[in-house]
């Protein structure tokens, strides 16, 4: 008990605190970023909290600790938990095929299982193709989890379940039709009553675009080399998938509710951080929901995820034995080098020492 103390005691201090800050501030200026918010769990609790430069350039509105972003595909962990929770409680079988929850997805020419979906080996396509563009910046609005796979549930599988990896945002698309069908609740409800409330997390919702949400960022992409306005998305197309808004208070209120147990039971989550493997039992980089290191480091392994669409990019990562978690979202998409970003503050907080040049 005395180390943890002594842990938390240092992630506290003035030097850590501008460590931070230098590691931040370098990262936006080389990568032009407008705003960033970011936050550290230590010892399973909100440690610190700081917004960095703008959330609206055009109105000059700071970005702070209650800024709200688009979760992007870091909400694909939020989608994970609360299918993980239905299989806790009885309602999902990860080993069943998805048609037994989501009949509105065709019959294809292999079975697919919601532990396929979790683990994005289920041949479901990602984006790409021929309307790979218009996919990515749809303005279509879906009213619901089943309508927004019409752009791609009648595709045929790329490959049989289970035999390869491939990321896939439309997976976990289906993935959402399955948990609405299995929990017999509209899939938002599941969301918000099942991982959002239980965790704190009273600023995260579905981003409606035509919704007034008061501490919206604006949103940005570069063009040519310039910062410009990014085009406005409709994420109903992919809400299960990082649908979802969220400030980096109530994203770090979710890794500490994960790392507590508040939300699935310790041994869930430890299979969810366990690498998948294929049929073949070659090991991949993700688990169920989570991108997992396949080596440990530390004695511990990284768990993490990214994400980005048009106007923001993101990224978590935690040490679940450390009780260590880092989070920034950022108003700004495509940003390289979010996983450097979040392993440098790691070392610095957790005394690691810095990475090799």
């Amino acid at each position: 008990m005395l180390t943890t103390f002594l842990v938390a005691a240092i992630a506290l201090q003035p030097q850590k605190i501008d460590g931070i800050d230098k590691l931040v501030t370098a990262f936006m200026s080389k990568n032009s970023v407008p705003g960033l918010s970011i936050a550290v769990v230590v010892d399973g609790k909100l440690a610190w909290s700081k917004g960095y430069g703008l959330a609206d350039v055009e109105n000059r509105v700071p970005a702070t600790t209650a800024t709200e972003y688009r979760t992007a595909s870091i909400g694909k962990t939020m989608t994970a938990t609360a299918a993980m929770l239905l299989v806790e409680e009885g309602k999902l079988d990860l080993n069943a095929d998805i048609r037994e929850y989501c009949p509105a997805f065709p019959q294809k020419a292999w079975r697919i299982t919601p532990w396929n979906l979790l683990t994005h080996t289920s041949g479901i396509r990602h984006y790409g193709g021929p309307h790979d563009q218009e996919e990515q910046t749809s303005a279509v609005h879906y009213d619901n989890v089943i309508d927004a796979m019409a752009p791609f549930k009648d595709d045929p599988l790329q490959f049989e379940p289970g035999t390869k990896w491939q990321y896939s945002t439309y997976g976990f698309d289906v993935l959402g039709c399955v948990i609405e069908g299995a929990s017999h609740t509209n899939f938002l409800t599941v969301m918000r009553t099942a991982v959002w409330e239980p965790a704190g997390m009273s600023a995260t919702r579905d981003d409606d675009p035509a919704a007034i949400i008061p501490n919206r960022a604006a949103k940005y992409t570069r063009v040519a080399g310039q910062i410009r306005n990014a085009p406005m998305i409709d994420m109903s197309n992919k809400m299960a998938a990082g649908g979802y808004l969220t400030t980096i208070v109530d994203l770090a209120h979710f890794l500490e509710a994960v790392m507590d147990g508040r939300l699935v039971k310790p041994a869930t989550f430890q299979q969810m951080i366990t690498p998948a493997k294929l049929s073949n039992r070659e090991a991949v980089g993700y688990g169920l929901g989570w991108g997992v290191e396949t080596e440990e480091w530390k004695d511990d392994r990284w768990v993490f995820h990214g994400g980005s669409t048009p106007g923001v990019s993101g990224f978590v990562a935690m040490m679940p034995k450390h009780r260590f978690a880092v989070a920034f979202l950022t108003n700004l998409d495509e940003l390289p080098e979010r996983n450097e970003l979040a392993e440098d503050v790691t070392r610095l907080v957790l005394d690691f020492g810095p990475r090799k040049p």
